[in-house]
């Protein structure tokens, strides 16, 4: 039965896999868009079996280590799951991100592809014990922007956005629930949207504090006036993403969002990214540098890279055609380099 007391953002259908002017829109001036239809299903429910077999069940004992989010580094890009990486360098998913950042696709950088698991808490019925929630608990997680984490600054005026964050569900809302709640900006004098943004754990000398009651908690005892900011303007507001199978959710760095709680013994799958702008260095990447899987003995980046398009390869970090880095001597050695994975410089020359 649902909540009378949350209110729900449905996802839009899409038109040939490409944002519509009123999805980029409405990111731009709400700060989020839920679309659905932007990536082939058969790769969902490829991506998805990949994850569950990665993934303890929920309800076992292996599962209850999963209490902050993301995946522990171990389903990030690039990933053994094809599925994942497909993903991660989509066209629809690039065409996206650079149609909000108002970029080309070259003018994109990768800075964040990682594949969560968020569990539900054990159901008494289990035996399992349930743990005391801790502070890095996701379950229920407190309102925050994302920026902490991804930058090194803080993120531009709100008409110069710098990045794009996503999130593909692989569930449906109604076997799980656990959708993201978003605080949707209205115009410039919003009183949501102060700046700065910094009333909310984690943020300068304040402790970072995931789980809901213990962040405001917290925030009463530590900052009063940032906890009765976020009570009065912020959770008041928030409008829940009922999601589907396949759906995307598109947002910000200075979005102001939660997690909300999955159901008992229920696991949601979530693939995360964030694409930026070129040259921002102040935007850092979520995980290890590409590169620093080349070593790999299956080759699996070095083949990447000579399959990808140009585009995606530039996504990645690889000099675009044209760029002052190409000389006759490099170009030589790249090819060298590659060459045995079959890479075409012909683009290059």
């Amino acid at each position: 039965m649902q909540d009378p007391s949350v209110s729900f953002i449905e996802s839009q259908p899409l038109s040939e896999t490409r944002l519509s002017e009123s999805d980029i829109q409405r990111w731009r001036e709400k700060g989020f868009a839920l679309v659905h239809d932007l990536l082939p299903r058969p790769l969902l429910a490829e991506l998805k079996q990949d994850a569950q077999n990665h993934y303890p069940v929920p309800g076992s004992k292996a599962s209850k280590r999963f209490i902050d989010f993301s995946s522990g580094q171990s389903f990030v890009f690039p990933s053994r799951s094809t599925a994942f990486n497909a993903v991660t360098l989509h066209p629809a998913m690039l065409q996206a991100a650079a149609d909000l950042l108002a970029v080309p696709v070259m003018g994109l950088r990768l800075s964040q592809s990682d594949l969560w698991p968020k569990y539900g808490s054990p159901n008494p019925k289990t035996g399992l014990e349930i743990d005391p929630l801790k502070e890095d608990d996701n379950r229920d997680q407190r309102m925050h922007c994302d920026y902490p984490n991804h930058s090194l600054v803080h993120p531009p005026e709100w008409n110069s956005p710098e990045a794009v964050e996503m999130i593909v569900y692989l569930n449906n809302y109604e076997d799980c629930e656990g959708a993201t709640a978003v605080v949707p900006r209205s115009g410039y004098e919003d009183p949501a949207y102060p700046w700065p943004i910094v009333q909310s754990p984690g943020v300068g000398a304040l402790d970072y504090v995931n789980d809901r009651i213990k962040a405001e908690a917290y925030m009463a005892s530590q900052d009063p006036q940032g906890a009765a900011f976020r009570a009065q303007h912020l959770y008041p507001r928030e409008v829940v993403a009922r999601y589907q199978f396949g759906s995307v959710l598109l947002y910000r760095h200075d979005t102001w969002h939660r997690g909300r709680p999955v159901k008992s013994d229920t696991l949601r799958l979530v693939q995360n990214l964030t694409f930026c702008k070129a040259g921002r260095e102040w935007l850092t990447p979520a995980h290890s540098g590409w590169s620093w899987s080349m070593y790999e003995p299956d080759k699996l980046m070095e083949k990447l890279i000579a399959e990808a398009t140009v585009e995606q390869r530039t996504v990645l970090g690889f000099p675009a055609p044209g760029h002052d880095y190409w000389t006759p001597h490099t170009l030589a050695a790249v090819e060298a380099r590659y060459a045995s994975f079959g890479i075409d410089m012909a683009p290059y020359h």
